[in-house]
């Protein structure tokens, strides 16, 4: 029974491209050429006494028709690095 049977190779995985962080925001600042900083906030629980508070932070983001103007809510996805900051770039204008 030294019956050598081939063994098929194991069908290789698919690549899969990598899952992209999205983020909702507003713009306060779209006076850079192709190039807009989103403000998200979070809320989370405070580390120590565990009161849910208002956590932001700024993402600059790339916008390539230079469509979104301050004060718009904006989708943004993350990114290769474009440049030093930024590291997102603009999905979709929610709201005017």
């Amino acid at each position: 029974m030294s019956e050598a049977t081939p063994t098929a190779p194991a069908p290789a995985a698919p690549v899969q491209a990598p899952v992209r962080k999205e983020r909702t925001g507003h713009v306060v600042a779209a006076k850079m050429q192709k190039t807009i900083v989103v403000r998200v906030e979070r809320r989370v629980p405070h580390p120590k006494f565990k009161k849910i508070v208002r956590v932001h932070n700024k993402f600059y983001a790339h916008d390539e028709k230079s469509e979104a103007k301050e004060g718009d809510r904006v989708l943004i996805r993350e990114t290769r690095p474009l440049s030093k900051l930024k590291r997102w770039e603009l999905v979709s204008i929610l709201k005017h």
